[in-house]
C-alpha cells in the first residue's frame, strides 16, 4: 500500500470509527463512493476494532456482563485486598490492591476468564515470563504471581499513578521540547524491551502512564511476543482474533504479517504525532513544527518497512539528534543540512567569530589589555602559593618557626590546626574554599559529622557555579551518612545539575556526582534507580585517561547494589575485580581493600559459608582497625560483620562480646537512631534468640523494627529483616499466630522492596511455612516452605540451615497429607547431605 492510500485509509477510518454502526456504514460508503477497495480497507480495520472487545461480547451479551462485569467470588487475591478496578483489556482486569499489613498497593492483574480457553492462560502466563525479565525503570514491575482459591491465575505489578501520556502533556502543558523528552523515555523503554528480544505489539498512550513528576512507565506486555518464540506461537494458535489498536498498528501487523521490532518502531510514530499535534495521522491535517520533526515523524511511521526506522535504538538516535540539535540520521548527508545545523548548534560560536573579525582592527589594545591581566594573575598566583607555603607550615610548626614538628603529632592535632589556618586565608576566598571541603571531607571520614558539617557549609558560603555543585554532593554524602536520606538525594541530585550546567558529560566531577547519586539511592534501598546511575558512572570512569581509583569507587558501589537486589554471582565479580585493583592502587593494608573484601565476606555469609565469611571479615577488620584505630565507626562495623560470621557458627560468647563493643561505637558517633547502630542491635538479639532470652530477643528487634522504619520512612527491605526476626521469637516462643501475622507482613516487605527470588524472602517464607506447620496447617505450610526451599535451593549452598530445616519441615507436612512418597524424597535428600557432610 502506497503512503498515500494508507493516510486515506486512516483519515476515513479516524472519521467514522466513533459513530454507531448503522451511521458509520453509511457515512463511509458515501465517502469511498465507487473504490469498494478502499471501502473493504476500512471496514476490515473497523472491524479489528470491534474485535478487541472483551472475548464473548459481541453475540453473547450476558456471558460477557457476567464475566466482565460481576464482582469476583474473592475479595483478596494473595495478600493483597482488591478495592476497585482500574482498568480492563483483552487479557484480563486490574485492580488495585492494598496490603493492610503495609500499606503498600500494587496493580493485581486477573485472569477472570481463565475456564474459557488454555490459549488464554498460556498468554497470562506468557506475559508474565515477559515483565519478569525487562527490569528498567520506565517498565512497570512483576512484584508477584500466583492462583485465587479457585485456580485463577493472577500477578502482581506495580502500580502506577499515573496518566496517559497525551493527556498529561495536555494536562501540565508541555512545551514541544518536554514532549519530546517524555517521548524519549519511551523509546528507551521499548529499545530496552527490543534488547531483550520483547516485541510490545500494542504500544499506544493509554499503556503509557506518566507520574506526576514526569515518570514515564510502559504498561501491559499482554500481547507482547519473545523474538524467540514468534514461530512457535503463531503456528500453534490462530484462532483469527487480532489483539492489537488499529489506530496504532503498523500495516503489516494489520495484514496478520509476524511480528517484528518495525511494529514498534511504526507505533512509536504515531504516538510522537498524536502528543505533538493533539491529533493522530489522517484525523485531520496537523502541521508538526520544524521540518526536522516532520522527518522523525514520517520515517517512524512510513508505510514501507524498508524506510523506516530499522530499530527501536535508530529512532532514540534520532531523537537525542534533534534534542541536541544534531544531524538526523533520516536526512540526507549533505554539506548544506550539516552546515545549518552546524551553525543553529553553534549560533553564539558564529556570532563570536563574526563580531572578532569586526575588532580585529583593535588588536594591539587587546593584547595590551590581556598582557597587564596576565601580569596581575601571575602575582595574584604567587600570592596564593606563599599562602598555601604558610599555611602547610603552619599545620606542623604550629606557627612557631622556631620548633620543628613534635615527634607524636596526631592528625587531630593538624585538622585542628587546618581550621584555625583556613580562618586566615580570608583575602582570597577560593583557596579558604578549598580548605573548607577538604578538611570538612576529612572530618566526614573521621566519623565527626558535627565538624563535617560545620566547615563544608563555611566552603559553600564561598563558592560558586560547579565547585558549588561539588560541595552540594559533599553535604548531600554527609547526609546520607546521617540517615538523612531525603535531604541527602535532594542535595546530590542539585549538586549534580549544578556540575552539569558547567562541564561536559565526561568531566571527572560529572561521574563523581553520579556515583554519589548512585550511592545515596542504594542507602535510600532505591537498588532499581541506583543500578542505571552507578553503572553510568561506571561508563564514564572507564574513559580514557580516567583515574583507575575512581573506577575502583563506582565498581564497588555497583557491586553493593546488586548484592542487595540477589545479584551475588554478579556482585562477587566485581568485587574480586574491585579487590584485585584496590591492592594495586593502594596497597594491602587500605581501607579500600578492606570494603572489598567485607563484600566478599557478606557474599559468602548469605550463601552459608559461614568460616569463609569469618576469614574475609576478620582480614577486613585488621586493615581497619590499624588504619582508623579501635573507635571508629568503620571499625564498628567491620567488627559487627565477624560477629555475625561468629553467631552462625554458634560462637555465641564471642560474638556477644564484639557486638556490645560495636554497638557502643556505633551509638558515641550517630546517636541511638541509625541504620548502623540497628545493624548491631539486629545481632545482638539473634545470640539473645538463640540462646533463649526470648524478652532481651524482642526488644532488641523491635528496637531496629522502629529504627529502620524512621530512618526510611517505612519502605526498605531492612523493616522485613526486623519484622522476620521478631516472628522468630514469637515462633520459639510458640505463640504461633502472631508469629504467622508479623511473618506475613515480613514477606509482603520483601516483596515490595526485593526483586522476585531474593534470597530474604525465601528465609521468611521457610519461617513462615514451620508456623503453619505448628499449627497443623499442613497444606498451607507445603505452599509457604516449598516456595522457600525451591528459592534457596536455587541459591544456597546445600547445607545451609534453613535448607535443612525446610526439607524437615515438608517431609512432617507431607506425612500428615499422607504423600508418603515426597516425605521419603525429602528426608533421602537430607540424608544424603548429611552422609557427605560427615565425610
Amino acid at each position: 500500500m502506497d503512503p498515500q492510500r494508507w493516510e486515506r485509509v486512516q483519515e476515513l477510518f479516524h472519521a467514522v470509527a466513533d459513530l454507531p454502526a448503522p451511521e458509520r456504514e453509511v457515512a463511509l460508503a458515501q465517502a469511498c463512493g465507487e473504490d469498494r477497495g478502499l471501502y473493504a480497507e476500512v471496514y476490515s480495520l473497523l472491524q479489528v476494532e470491534g474485535n478487541t472487545q472483551p472475548l464473548l461480547r459481541r453475540g453473547m451479551p450476558g456471558v460477557a456482563a457476567g464475566i466482565v462485569s460481576e464482582p469476583p467470588r474473592w475479595r483478596e487475591v494473595g495478600a493483597y485486598r482488591l478495592e476497585r478496578v482500574v482498568g480492563e483489556g483483552g487479557m484480563g482486569t486490574v485492580f488495585l490492591g492494598r496490603r493492610d499489613d503495609i500499606g503498600a498497593v500494587a496493580a493485581i492483574k486477573v485472569l477472570r476468564d481463565a475456564w474459557i480457553s488454555p490459549e488464554r492462560r498460556r498468554r497470562f502466563a506468557a506475559e508474565q515470563r515477559t515483565l519478569a525479565g525487562l527490569d528498567h525503570p520506565h517498565i512497570a514491575r512483576l512484584l508477584d504471581a500466583g492462583t485465587t482459591p479457585d485456580g485463577t491465575p493472577f500477578f502482581v505489578m506495580e502500580f502506577v499513578d499515573g496518566v496517559p501520556l497525551v493527556q498529561y502533556a495536555v494536562e501540565k502543558a508541555l512545551s514541544p521540547r518536554e514532549r519530546i523528552h517524555l517521548f524519549l523515555s519511551v523509546c528507551r523503554a521499548v529499545q530496552f524491551a527490543h534488547r531483550h528480544a520483547v516485541i510490545h505489539r500494542d504500544l499506544k498512550p493509554s499503556n503509557i502512564l506518566v507520574r506526576d513528576g514526569g515518570e514515564v512507565k510502559l504498561l501491559d506486555f499482554g500481547i507482547a511476543k519473545q523474538l524467540d518464540s514468534l514461530d512457535e506461537s503463531d503456528g500453534r494458535t490462530r484462532t483469527g482474533l487480532q489483539l492489537l489498536t488499529p489506530a496504532y498498528a503498523s500495516p503489516e501487523q494489520l495484514r496478520g504479517e509476524p511480528a517484528a521490532m518495525h511494529d514498534d518502531v511504526y507505533s512509536l510514530g504515531v504516538i510522537l504525532y498524536e502528543l505533538l499535534t493533539g491529533a493522530r495521522p489522517g484525523s485531520h491535517p496537523a502541521p508538526l513544527h520544524p521540518p526536522d520533526l516532520d522527518v522523525l515523524c514520517a520515517t517512524a511511521r512510513h508505510p514501507d518497512v524498508a524506510k523506516r526506522y530499522g530499530s527501536a535504538e535508530a529512532l532514540t538516535r534520532d531523537v537525542e539528534h534533534y534534542l541536541n540539535g544534531e544531524p538526523l540520521e533520516a536526512l540526507p548527508d549533505t554539506f548544506r543540512y550539516r552546515f545549518g545545523k552546524f551553525l543553529r548548534r553553534r549560533r553564539r560560536a558564529v556570532a563570536v567569530a563574526a563580531a572578532f573579525a569586526l575588532l580585529l582592527g583593535g588588536v594591539t589594545v587587546y593584547f595590551t589589555v590581556r598582557l597587564a591581566r596576565e601580569r596581575n594573575a601571575a602575582l595574584a598566583e604567587a600570592a596564593r602559593t606563599q599562602r598555601i607555603q604558610r599555611f602547610v607550615q603552619n599545620l606542623f610548626l604550629g606557627g612557631d618557626k622556631d620548633a620543628g614538628p613534635a615527634q607524636d603529632l596526631k592528625v587531630s592535632t593538624l585538622i585542628e590546626r587546618g581550621v584555625q589556618e583556613a580562618k586566615a586565608l580570608d583575602p582570597d576566598p577560593a583557596v579558604q574554599a578549598e580548605f573548607y571541603q577538604t578538611l570538612g571531607d576529612i572530618y566526614h571520614k573521621m566519623g565527626h559529622l558535627e565538624q563535617a558539617d560545620s566547615l563544608l557549609h563555611l566552603a559553600l558560603d564561598r563558592r560558586s557555579g560547579r565547585q558549588t555543585g561539588e560541595n552540594l554532593v559533599a553535604i548531600g554524602l554527609l547526609r546520607a551518612d546521617q540517615a538523612r536520606l531525603e535531604d541527602a538525594e535532594r542535595l546530590v541530585r542539585e549538586g549534580l545539575a549544578c556540575i552539569q550546567q558547567d562541564l561536559p558529560t565526561g568531566h571527572p566531577a560529572v561521574a563523581a556526582a553520579a556515583d554519589a547519586l548512585g550511592h545515596v539511592l542504594e542507602e535510600k534501598g532505591a537498588y532499581d534507580e541506583a543500578i542505571p546511575v552507578l553503572q553510568e558512572a561506571v561508563r564514564l570512569r572507564s574513559l580514557p585517561g580516567a583515574d583507575p581509583a575512581d573506577l575502583a569507587a563506582s565498581l564497588y558501589e555497583l557491586a553493593n547494589v546488586y548484592f542487595y537486589t540477589g545479584r551475588y554471582q554478579e556482585s562477587g565479580e566485581l568485587n574480586r575485580r574491585v579487590l584485585e585493583m584496590t591492592r594495586k592502587i593502594y596497597g594491602l593494608g587500605h581501607p579500600k581493600v578492606a570494603e572489598a573484601l567485607v563484600n566478599l565476606g557478606a557474599i559468602h555469609q548469605d550463601s552459608g559459608r559461614y568460616p569463609e565469611a569469618e576469614k574475609y571479615h576478620r582480614e577486613a577488620l585488621q586493615i581497619t582497625r590499624a588504619f582508623f584505630g579501635e573507635n571508629h565507626t568503620r571499625t564498628a562495623s567491620n567488627i559487627t560483620m565477624v560477629a555475625r560470621a561468629l553467631v552462625f557458627q554458634k560462637r555465641y560468647e564471642e560474638a556477644e562480646e564484639l557486638l556490645h563493643r560495636a554497638v557502643r561505637i556505633q551509638e558515641a558517633v550517630y546517636g541511638q537512631q541509625h541504620p548502623r547502630v540497628a545493624s548491631a542491635v539486629n545481632e545482638l538479639g539473634n545470640v539473645a534468640l538463640m540462646r533463649g532470652r526470648y524478652p532481651e530477643a524482642r526488644d532488641a528487634f523491635a528496637r531496629i523494627e522502629q529504627i529502620y522504619r524512621a530512618v526510611y520512612n517505612g519502605k526498605h527491605y531492612l523493616i522485613g529483616t526486623a519484622l522476620s526476626n521478631l516472628a522468630s521469637v514469637y515462633m520459639a516462643e510458640k505463640d504461633y499466630p502472631k508469629a504467622e501475622k508479623i511473618f506475613r507482613a515480613a514477606v509482603a516487605m520483601f516483596h515490595s522492596t526485593l526483586p522476585p527470588g531474593h534470597l530474604n524472602t525465601g528465609i521468611a517464607r521457610i519461617k513462615l511455612g514451620r508456623t503453619l506447620l505448628r499449627q497443623k496447617r499442613y497444606r498451607d505450610a507445603i505452599i509457604e516452605s516449598g516456595a522457600g526451599y525451591g528459592i534457596l535451593k536455587a541459591q544456597a549452598t546445600p547445607s545451609v540451615s534453613f535448607l535443612q530445616s525446610a526439607r524437615s519441615d515438608l517431609a512432617d507436612a507431607y506425612e500428615a497429607v499422607k504423600e508418603h512418597e515426597k516425605a521419603r524424597e525429602m528426608r533421602a535428600e537430607s540424608a544424603l547431605l548429611d552422609a557427605k557432610t560427615r565425610k
